[in-house]
């Protein structure tokens, strides 16, 4: 029984590395974004920065429509195997390229390869699992995301410091990414495939020696019998169907799934990831702390979802959800608020930070040239971030606001920049304990067996729409809305969130997955 609970954790080990891929894929953007956009020649705050950043986004979203009907029709494992190479893919294209559109369609790809492993993978761990450790193992997944998350803001941050060249570093710090992508190939050969996709199959024999291998060969025929019962009543009704998942008897799981979908993304947990070393620095960091912040927000990320993964069979899913929406209002709120209360002031003090800062780029005669159009506001106060970027782009022009936005604000702002860190450091910690982990373990479970693919598929695919809306219009957010209404928007979603969470999330720890379809679903 020990051996084949080791196997169990080895193997949902090799399938989760989809999930690494997937986060260091989505947060080494946040890094090279501040370099791409000026080697394309691309606006600050415009609409192709954000759309550049969610393309993966869009991708995923093509990725979780096919996921499911494509992953029941060739297996789950050839389809984590495709994922492998599409995001080597990504990472060569985007590294390689001197062209936005290319660099743009090379994330659309990667995306194709993040929809098919954020639902394929905790689907196959859910199903190969046994039932007292599914939701630890299955967590397992998003324990990957983060810790690619968080490699990601550390490889940056390393990239950052040995390569100077803004041109250069930003191409090794998406080109790395290839490096796990050729791993999780290797790998994948070693993992067998599902035991309840091959019973569909008919391959009782494979699927009863799968079953021997994860639960032991006492209980291995009791789970074996338990799948064959699903599955005998699932043949006796038509083979299933787009439509059948939104049926009277499926309304209240798909309730359940596309409303976490939606709270998941709009509580905006990828504009920060996406983003991060960006919002370091309209709190006044300079680029290098900016981007060791983001590495301290990554490995809290990793922590609270260790925490989780001990948490989520003992504590259940619902407990912990509630107090990640709780933890996630209170969070957003306390950054919105030192937003608000921020001032922004150039002073003497700052223009002469500024000179000494710009001389080396820019010379003397253009650094003088720049000052000077920002005598007209030098000692005004401003208590309006939007107001006194509108005001200093109108004086220096567009290109130079592009190039020397965050070197001005850095110079000129008054905030509580450790109130900053804190709030959002307590933001993905309460994600990380809750709505990230907790998600994907519930809708590996709610679905039942003969629709769970093309209804994860159609949960997933509403997910990645709010995702690439959240993670494509953050910036037009941030330069038009500003930072603190932008926050306050994410911690009324959080309430929101916290409502939802109480009136319509069953508690489904400790339930083998055929207990749950009676319970929420009946006979379809």
């Amino acid at each position: 029984m020990k051996n084949s609970k080791l196997y169990a954790v080895l193997i949902s080990l090799i399938v989760a590395l989809g999930g690494f891929l997937l986060g260091f894929d989505s947060a080494v953007i946040s890094g090279a974004t501040p370099f791409y956009k000026n080697t394309f020649g691309l606006d600050t705050g415009s609409w192709i920065i954000g759309f550049s950043v969610g393309s993966i986004i869009l991708g995923a979203i093509l990725g979780n429509i096919i996921a499911g009907p494509l992953a029941d029709k060739f297996g789950r494992n050839k389809m984590l195997i495709l994922t492998s190479i599409l995001f080597a893919y990504c990472a060569l294209g985007t590294a390689l390229t001197h062209s936005i559109v290319f660099f743009i369609s090379a994330r659309i790809v990667g995306g194709l390869g993040v929809g098919i492993a954020i639902l394929v993978a905790p689907m196959y761990i859910a199903e190969i699992a046994p039932k007292k450790l599914r939701g630890t193992l299955v967590t397992f997944n998003q324990l990957n995301i983060v810790v690619g998350i968080s490699v990601a803001y550390f490889s940056n941050y390393l990239i950052q410091q040995q390569i100077t060249d803004p041109d250069l570093n930003w191409r090794w710090m998406l080109g790395v990414g290839v490096i796990p992508a050729v791993l999780y190939f290797l790998l994948l050969f070693f993992v067998p495939r599902s035991p309840r996709w091959l019973m569909q199959r008919g391959l009782d024999q494979e699927a009863l020696k799968v079953l021997t291998r994860v639960n032991g060969e006492e209980n291995a025929k009791t789970v074996f019998d338990e799948i064959r019962i699903s599955l005998e009543n699932d043949s006796k009704t038509e083979a299933a169907r787009f439509k059948d998942v939104f049926s009277r008897r499926m309304k209240l799981v798909m309730i359940i799934g596309l409303g976490i979908a939606f709270f998941q993304q709009i509580t905006g947990i990828n504009a920060i990831f996406y983003y991060a070393p960006m919002i370091f620095e309209m709190a006044g960091g300079g680029k290098d702390a900016a981007f060791l912040q983001a590495i301290i927000l990554g490995l809290t990320n990793v922590v609270m979802t260790v925490v989780a993964m001990f948490l989520i069979d003992r504590l259940g899913r619902k407990p912990l959800l509630i107090i990640g929406a709780i933890g996630i209002t209170v969070s957003l709120t306390i950054v919105g608020t030192s937003f608000i209360s921020s001032t922004y002031t150039l002073t003497e003090t700052s223009f002469a930070q500024l000179e000494e800062e710009l001389v080396e780029s820019k010379g003397l005669t253009e650094t003088a040239s720049l000052l000077a159009s920002l005598e007209s506001i030098k000692g005004v106060q401003y208590s309006k971030e939007t107001l006194f970027f509108h005001d200093v782009k109108m004086l220096v022009g567009n290109d130079n606001y592009n190039l020397h936005k965050e070197q001005i604000l850095k110079n000129s702002i008054t905030i509580r920049s450790a109130w900053v860190l804190i709030g959002l450091l307590m933001f993905v910690a309460s994600f990380a304990i809750s709505l990230g982990p907790v998600m994907w373990t519930l809708l590996s479970e709610i679905f039942p067996n003969k629709l769970r693919g093309r209804a994860i598929s159609i949960v997933g695919f509403w997910n990645s729409i709010v995702s690439f809306t959240v993670a494509t219009v953050f910036p037009m957010e941030l330069e038009h809305l500003g930072s603190s209404f932008t926050y306050y928007i994410f911690a009324f979603f959080g309430f929101l969130t916290l409502l939802f969470v109480i009136k319509f999330i069953p508690e489904t720890k400790g339930k083998s997955l055929e207990e749950l379809e009676k319970t929420l679903v009946g006979n379809i």
